[in-house]
C-alpha cells in the first residue's frame, strides 16, 4: 500500500519524471515561499480529489466522467484560493492566477483519472499525498536554488556575504535565475543531477549483483 506513497517522491515523481505540471513549477519558484504555497494547495486539491474521485467515481458516467472530476477539482481549488485570500492574502498576490489554474494542472486531473477512479479511497489517498509531497519537494528545490543563487535570500532574509554583494562576497547574486529563462536552466540541472544520481544507484546495484 505504502508504495503509492513512495513513487510520488523518487521513481514517479511528477515534476521530475513524469514532467507534468511545468507551468507553475516554473513560473512560481522565484521564492521558497511561492514555493511553499503553491506546493501546500496543489498537495490539498490532489488529497481530496483523489479521494472523492475514488469514493464517488463509480457513480459518474463515463461519457462525462472527466467534467465531473474538474468539478470536484474546481471545488477544492475554490476552497483554498478563499481560505489563502482570507488568511494570507500576500501568498495570493504572488501565486497570483496559479491557483485557479490548478483545475487544470495535469498532475491533479491526471491522478484522478489514471489512479484515483480505479483504485480505493485509502490507496487514492496515499496516492495523492505522495505526488502532491513529491511535487512540493520538486518546487522547494527549484525555489531554493533561485533564491539562493539569484537573489542572495532565502525565505526572503538575506544570506552570508557570500552572496549578498558585499565587500570580499565569493559571488554576486545571479539575477539570471530569478528571471524566466533561469527557470529553465535551474530545471535542467536538476534533472541532469537527478539522472546522474539514477545512473550511479543503478550502477551500483548491477556491480553488487554481479560481484563486480
Amino acid at each position: 500500500m505504502w508504495r503509492h506513497f513512495l513513487s510520488g517522491l523518487w521513481k514517479d515523481n511528477p515534476v521530475l519524471t513524469l514532467m507534468l505540471g511545468l507551468c507553475p513549477t516554473l513560473a512560481v519558484t522565484t521564492a521558497v515561499t511561492n514555493a511553499l504555497g503553491m506546493a501546500a494547495a496543489a498537495c490539498f486539491v490532489l488529497v481530496g480529489s483523489n479521494v472523492l474521485v475514488s469514493l464517488l467515481g463509480r457513480f459518474f458516467p463515463k461519457k462525462i466522467r472527466i467534467p465531473c472530476f474538474i468539478v470536484i477539482i474546481a471545488s477544492f481549488v475554490t476552497t483554498v484560493e478563499l481560505l489563502m485570500k482570507a488568511f494570507r492574502p500576500d501568498l495570493d498576490k504572488a501565486l497570483g492566477i496559479f491557483i485557479p489554474l490548478i483545475v487544470v494542472n495535469c498532475i491533479i486531473l491526471g491522478r484522478a483519472e489514471a489512479f484515483a477512479y480505479r483504485n480505493r479511497p485509502l490507496a487514492s489517498l496515499l496516492d495523492g499525498l505522495g505526488m502532491g509531497i513529491g511535487f512540493g519537494i520538486a518546487l522547494l528545490i527549484l525555489g531554493a536554488v533561485r533564491e539562493l543563487f539569484g537573489a542572495g535570500k532565502f525565505l526572503d532574509i538575506p544570506v552570508t556575504t557570500a552572496f549578498s554583494g558585499a565587500p570580499g562576497a565569493v559571488m554576486e547574486p545571479i539575477g539570471l535565475l530569478v528571471l524566466p529563462p533561469g527557470a529553465f536552466i535551474v530545471l535542467g540541472l536538476v534533472l541532469a543531477a537527478r539522472q546522474a544520481a539514477r545512473d550511479r544507484l543503478k550502477e551500483r546495484s548491477r556491480r553488487a549483483r554481479f560481484g563486480g
